[in-house]
């Protein structure tokens, strides 16, 4: 009788740790796509190169220096030879490192570098527009790729003269992204014959700022004392207004006194900026889905750049057999200060395991790109949720007859 209720007992205990084990929930470590796997949807072989600026203005007797960007994108390293096959009369290029001159690089697969092309010109060019052409290919010639920028050259300004002031300086156009801060340097000679104090002024484009600071310090003046004969250099600093656009925008900046003034053009060339946001309405990157049922989420992506976005991509990293949709697939344009609503859905493998995942997302736009990485809660179906309480009420059923009859020996 002893050793029948033991069996008992024994039995009574190993559905109780059935029932909790049951109720336990699973946790399944997370699935990555590794790098192999990424480098597998790569093609075989693939170069390209592409210049920062294709089109630049300058001044007279001004030297050029764009980056070149050398992108390999198999699944191979390459050693890529590069070469200027056009040069205009008149200029000098070459392809350089920091330090030196160079005529190849070795590219990893799926990476790129970035180089820099320089342009010198003679002293006596004539104002006009220069094309220059750069050919890549790979060593075995099998693949090849060319950039081209187009320099214009525009007559530089002459210094504008009065018999008590005389203005000068020697780079008066400036190129840069929007959120760049350009500094002039100009020198100020004092052609009469005394000390004058000579008050300084600008006009610039609406909400720039435009200062005037003296040589190799921060404060800001608003006016020079030069000695009679004597000469003073002086730095003009212009901050473009954030969202202003691509283009080249003139500042007038005057020198004053009571005998004599003068006056010099500036100019300050935008490239504009590229900036991506992205993000939700309240601020969460997690879901919950089933094993092999879509589930939606949506997301937001703002151009904060000063340049439009023509073309925004969506690509995501996500575990193997899940599957990723964009609602739109990507967007064609994102002008500045746009702001645009996106759907994607996420499908687990039906054969996903109760846990944690995680989904990455990027928003790669024209030289700007935003990661996000979304938490996707996979839940047992609500079909299986009934089966378990089933079997629970069958089994509670069960221990109570159990009890009953033991109860009653």
């Amino acid at each position: 009788m002893r050793d029948r209720r033991y069996g008992s007992y024994f039995i009574i205990s190993f559905i109780f740790v059935l029932i909790i084990s049951w109720g336990m929930p699973m946790v399944v470590p997370c699935v990555w796509s590794d790098e192999e796997k990424q480098k597998k949807d790569l093609p075989p072989r693939g170069i390209s190169i592409a210049l920062e600026h294709p089109g630049v203005i300058v001044a007279q007797g001004d030297d050029v220096s764009i980056d070149l960007d050398v992108s390999n994108g198999g699944r191979q390293d390459e050693n890529i030879v590069l070469s200027i096959a056009s040069v205009p009369k008149g200029w000098k290029a070459r392809i350089k490192t920091y330090s030196f001159e160079i005529s190849g690089v070795h590219v990893k697969s799926d990476k790129s570098k970035t180089l820099t092309f320089k342009a010198e010109a003679d002293e006596d060019i004539a104002p006009g527009d220069y094309t220059f052409l750069i050919n890549a290919k790979t060593e075995d010639g099998a693949l090849n790729s060319s950039s081209k920028v187009v320099i214009t050259v525009e007559k530089k300004e002459k210094e504008k003269k009065t018999k008590g002031i005389n203005i000068t300086t020697s780079y008066p156009v400036l190129q840069g992204p929007t959120d760049a801060k350009f500094e002039f340097s100009i020198e100020v000679e004092n052609k009469l014959d005394k000390d004058t104090l000579f008050n300084l002024n600008s006009q610039g484009p609406k909400d720039w700022e435009v200062n005037f600071k003296p040589a190799y310090e921060d404060k800001f003046i608003s006016s020079l004392r030069i000695k009679k004969d004597g000469t003073q250099t002086m730095a003009v600093e212009v901050k473009p207004y954030p969202w202003a656009e691509a283009g080249s925008y003139p500042i007038l900046v005057k020198v004053s006194s009571e005998e004599a003034k003068a006056e010099v053009n500036l100019k300050v060339v935008l490239t504009g900026t590229y900036k991506l946001e992205a993000g939700t309405a309240d601020g969460l990157l997690s879901l919950n889905a089933y094993q092999g049922k879509p589930a939606n989420i949506s997301f937001y992506v703002k151009n904060n750049g000063s340049a439009t976005h023509n073309t925004v991509k969506f690509l995501s990293f996500k575990p193997e057999n899940w599957k990723v949709a964009f609602k739109p697939e990507r967007l064609e344009s994102l002008a500045p200060g746009d702001l645009k609503q996106v759907e994607m859905t996420i499908t687990p493998a039906d054969q996903a395991l109760v846990g944690d995942y995680s989904v990455s997302l990027r928003v790669e736009g024209e030289k700007s790109t935003k990661d996000m990485e979304f938490r996707v809660t996979v839940r047992a179906s609500t079909a299986w949720g009934w089966i378990g309480i089933g079997i629970i009420v069958l089994v509670i059923a069960g221990l109570v007859v159990l009890f009953i009859r033991l109860g009653r020996r």
